[in-house]
């Protein structure tokens, strides 16, 4: 089972959403405090379950209502995600992959584990 690891960092608090191998799946912005991280945290599993797919990557692409995950190229040549929630904005965040298929698992896992996912604080 995933987890959210939510920690302190310099300017906030933020938090990762891990698969329940230990590999981050999504991450969040920095929040300026602990309740409002909390309440990131809230959204994504709230939002993950039934948002929508919107694939950037190809050509006339449709758009898609929120709650949404927008799968995009970055700079680098490299597949990513973002899920955005109901008001449009960003509430998570995915690493770059190599293949389009892997970040396909990345949102399938982020939709699997986000319900149910305990939070867990690190200093």
């Amino acid at each position: 089972m995933g987890k959210f690891v939510m920690k302190k960092v310099s300017s906030g608090f933020k938090f990762d959403l891990k698969a329940g191998n230990g590999e981050t799946i999504a991450t969040s912005e920095i929040y300026t405090t602990e309740a409002s991280c909390e309440n990131g945290i809230e959204s994504v599993r709230k939002n993950a379950p039934i948002a929508n797919l919107e694939d950037q990557t190809v050509e006339g692409f449709a758009t898609v209502a929120n709650p949404k995950f927008e799968i995009y190229l970055d700079k680098g040549g490299e597949y990513r995600f973002r899920l955005k929630a109901r008001n449009g904005e960003i509430i998570a965040v995915s690493e770059g992959y190599k293949a389009k298929t892997s970040c396909m698992n990345g949102i399938e896992s982020v939709r699997k584990n986000a319900p149910d996912a305990p939070i867990v604080k690190e200093d």
